[in-house]
């Protein structure tokens, strides 16, 4: 009897000594954030590099033609209003007016001679009137001489930086040739170019985001202001300007930047791309795992636009910045909690 009992106890007691099997580690699972992992976001945004521009840029030339004698700023170099920029031979434009002087100087003697005849009724009125109308003609011509001996001095009509020096001293430049470029002070923009396969897609006053290359953590508001209604010739794309809001006037010119748009549908709303392998089918109902700050799973409801091998087109239930699950969307259940690893970027 005695035996047998201890039989019975011996499983019993071989039971209570042995350590109960450790609880599984949380599933490991791929995560992203809609609308900032480049896997998410690939036909979400579209993004552009571009090249910081003054709103303002103005080529300026002599109004006359002449030889270039002077040249009196630099490229880069921050000119005020009325500065000389260059300077032409003046000895042409010195020689027209004194020419024009004589001219007006010998038609208001034939004038002055004229009216004492014409006081003695020794001429007609008509041939007052000639002389009148040749004295006019001559003083225009004396004012338009000295207003092209002053043409000679090139000045900058607003403040700015020159950008770009055209023409050197001793080249003989024609009347409009461009011999500067200058950038006015003021709004700054961002110069873009838009492939002709996805200028369709843009419209005037869409919103764009900007992160110069310098300062990549600060991004900038931007507006798509305007759009080439022609494409370049060799290029064959279509030159665009993205004003930027708020931006520092004294932001240097010719800095690099990166500008993305953010797709929007007709309605304004912004639509979110997520990849395929993120969508938890539930009969005809689309969702998304979406993971919260301690790990833990739940699911969202979302509504799909479109498919297409970049992904998914999300444009209800979610929007931007939650934290899904990119994989494994199969194998979870609500409440549960999972370790999380970064998707990588394609």
């Amino acid at each position: 009897m005695r035996k047998a009992t201890l039989t019975l106890l011996l499983p019993l007691i071989a039971a209570c000594g042995t350590p109960e099997p450790p609880a599984p580690p949380p599933k490991l699972v791929r995560v992203l954030k809609v609308g900032v992992d480049a896997t998410a976001n690939s036909t979400l945004e579209r993004s552009y590099s571009g090249e910081v521009r003054a709103r303002v840029e103005t080529t300026l030339g002599f109004r006359i033609g002449g030889k270039i004698v002077e040249r009196r700023v630099d490229v880069g170099q921050a000119v005020k209003p009325g500065q000389v920029l260059a300077r032409l031979d003046a000895a042409d434009a010195a020689l027209q007016v004194t020419q024009a002087e004589a001219q007006k100087a010998l038609a208001a003697a034939d004038l002055a001679r004229t009216r004492d005849l014409k006081a003695k009724n020794f001429i007609s009125a008509a041939a007052l009137d000639a002389r009148e109308t040749a004295f006019k003609a001559a003083e225009a011509q004396a004012a338009l001489a000295r207003n092209q001996s002053a043409y000679t001095a090139l000045v900058a009509d607003r403040a700015g930086v020159i950008s770009q020096v055209l023409a050197e001293p001793g080249q003989v430049v024609g009347a409009g040739q461009a011999v500067f470029r200058l950038a006015a002070d003021g709004e700054r923009e961002l110069a873009i170019s838009l492939p002709e396969s996805e200028v369709g897609g843009f419209t005037l006053g869409q919103p764009a985001e900007v992160r110069l290359w310098s300062g990549a953590d600060k991004a900038l508001a931007g507006r798509l202001r305007e759009i080439a209604p022609a494409a370049d010739p060799v290029t064959r794309t279509f030159a665009a300007r993205i004003a930027l809001k708020d931006a520092d006037p004294r932001l240097p010119l010719g800095m690099t930047a990166t500008v993305r748009f953010p797709k929007a549908d007709a309605a304004g709303t912004t639509r979110q791309v997520i990849p395929l392998t993120a969508i938890f089918q539930q009969g005809n109902q689309a969702a998304v795992w979406t993971v919260g700050a301690d790990g833990t799973v739940s699911l969202q409801k979302i509504t799909v636009t479109a498919y297409s091998d970049a992904g998914a087109v999300v444009s209800e239930g979610l929007a931007g910045g939650e934290t899904i699950v990119a994989a494994g969307v199969n194998l979870l259940t609500t409440g549960e909690k999972v370790r999380v690893t970064q998707a990588n970027a394609k």
